[in-house]
């Protein structure tokens, strides 16, 4: 039977790439974030294509927490239960501290954090009735180790942590099983557009920039796919998963090891 499946910010990079191994796995899709609206109508076509379940968008906003509400409330309406939850959504802003701007930071923990609480407050109350469920927070090595001039990231990533084994502990005789993906850099589109501007910037090649740069923290100076989070993802949500639970899987090719 095909489950329901909602993954928040995912038109585009890793969310879009968990939906789709969900898709080619037959599940029904709530797709969810920021685009044009041509680019959001090729994706949701794109999704729906890889499969036989059905796939829909709702345009929540994730500092909104009565749109928040609402996409959860619409999987339900739509699908007639909500069996796994994706907390993907998040932005970046990278400056330091003493000239952070405020309103960036509360934009960052408003998406990055308190959105998930949000989506999980309203998730948890259907899986209990139905009896299971998985939610699965697409955090970050920065959920683990730091980064300078990345404070509010790296706070809302320790606190997706927190919320995780928080959460897992609480529903964790109701079937529900609550984990973190912990993934390090990956070659999203929004990664690969900053590669020439730094090439320039900084004298060298972008093969260079890929190797030195963004992977200079990942000992196997490789970037994480997308499918490779949405394999872990679908691990997650499957039946083999239902004793990993309050738990992380790091794919960050090394870099918290170190």
């Amino acid at each position: 039977m095909a489950r329901s499946v909602v993954i928040t910010g995912s038109t585009s990079g890793i969310g879009l790439g968990i939906a789709e191994g969900f898709a080619k796995a037959g599940d029904n899709i709530v797709l969810n974030g920021f685009g044009k609206e041509e680019d959001i109508n090729k994706a949701v076509s794109k999704i729906g294509s890889l499969g036989d379940g059905s796939v829909i968008y709702h345009p929540a906003d994730m500092t909104k927490p009565d749109e928040i509400a609402d996409l959860i409330a619409c999987a339900e309406r739509t699908f007639g239960s909500l069996d796994v939850l994706v907390n993907n959504a998040g932005v970046q802003f990278v400056s330091p501290i003493e000239d952070f701007p405020a309103e960036k930071w509360d934009q960052i923990i408003a998406i990055n954090l308190t959105s998930s609480f949000h989506t999980i407050h309203h998730a948890v109350p259907a899986m209990k009735k139905s009896g299971k469920g998985r939610i699965i927070n697409v955090v970050s090595a920065h959920g683990l180790v730091a980064s300078p001039f990345k404070s509010a990231y790296v706070a809302a990533k320790h606190g997706m942590m927190g919320l995780t084994k928080t959460v897992a502990l609480e529903v964790a005789e109701h079937g529900i099983t609550v984990n973190a993906i912990c993934p390090g850099y990956v070659l999203t589109p929004l990664v690969e557009k900053q590669i020439p501007d730094t090439a320039k910037a900084r004298g060298i090649t972008e093969e260079e920039v890929k190797r030195d740069v963004l992977l200079a923290a990942q000992p196997t100076k490789e970037f994480v796919t997308t499918e490779e989070i949405a394999s872990a993802a679908l691990y997650l949500a499957s039946d083999s998963a239902r004793q990993v639970t309050g738990t992380h899987i790091s794919m960050d090719g090394g870099w918290t090891a170190q």
